[in-house]
């Protein structure tokens, strides 16, 4: 059986094969990746023309496709036996045995615009439970890691979430509705309980770099009334091997599934689970 350092070993792999595929993709809208790295080595290019809709602001390209196909050759090569629950081709979760959580293009309207906050998010499960997990920020080459118990790292450094307690000096991150613009007025009304009361509060546009930011301690928290498990897997396991929390609205500690996601040092996730819930 692959051990946790096996796992992580094997999802970076995996995800830094699917990040330079996605560097050699060329663009119509946005050419520059930010990266310094242009034009394509495989000769593909995306145009708008090429964008699927698979829901209301959803967009999907072959480039996703292709991405989640190049993951799963190299999961299915190291770990024979396992299953892949990803965005694009099996989003039916699965707890047993070894299953992978995968988001081969997680921001993908970032990427068909050139706009640099985009990443491949891998998480591996045993029975349910987050194991390893890897974040690739795409552009910046940066790779995340966590394996459970033993901690979180950006490369050699390790990670640890940010030591602000005074929500007005804290930096958050969110995610809007933009899927489900029913959950609009509530979102809403929780950002302007929210904005005055910190130093700031971001939207980039990948939940996978904006756990990793918390994580990192770039960000003191975020919150986003739904997840897949695709989107926030492996930034849970960042955030709680860095020593920090998630939770669903309700406080309850989340796993691979679909919730509402809030995150952050102990000291600003508890003030923003009340603020969130309107409690002074």
């Amino acid at each position: 059986m692959n051990s946790s350092l096996d796992l992580l070993h094997l999802a970076a792999e995996a995800a830094e094969r699917a990040g330079s595929y996605i560097r050699s993709v060329s663009r119509t809208v946005g050419q520059s990746d930010g990266g310094g790295k242009e034009g394509p080595s495989d000769g593909q290019t995306v145009r708008p023309s090429d964008w699927r809709s698979k829901g209301h602001h959803d967009w999907v390209t072959e480039v996703d496709r292709r991405a989640e196909a190049l993951i799963a050759e190299v999961l299915g090569k190291g770990a024979p036996g396992s299953r892949l629950v990803g965005e694009e081709s099996s989003p039916e979760l699965v707890e047993q045995g070894l299953v992978w959580i995968v988001d081969p293009l997680d921001g993908t309207t970032n990427f068909l615009h050139g706009y640099p906050q985009y990443a491949v998010s891998i998480a591996a499960t045993v029975n349910g439970v987050l194991e390893a997990a890897v974040v690739l920020d795409v552009t910046r080459e940066y790779l995340y890691g966590a394996i459970r118990g033993k901690g979180a790292w950006l490369g050699d450094t390790r990670l640890g979430v940010s030591t602000i307690s005074e929500p007005a000096r804290a930096l958050l991150g969110t995610g809007y509705p933009f899927k489900q613009l029913d959950r609009l007025d509530r979102y809403l009304e929780q950002f302007r309980r929210i904005l005055p009361a910190t130093s700031g509060v971001r939207r980039a546009g990948s939940a996978a770099l904006d756990l990793a930011d918390v994580a990192a301690g770039r960000l003191d928290g975020f919150w986003e009334l739904t997840l897949a498990p695709w989107d926030s897997s492996a930034g849970i396991l960042l955030i709680r091997e860095a020593g920090g929390l998630v939770t669903d609205l309700a406080g309850r500690a989340i796993g691979a599934e679909h919730s509402a996601v809030v995150a952050g040092n102990p000291v600003i996730h508890a003030w923003l689970l009340k603020q969130l819930l309107g409690k002074s």
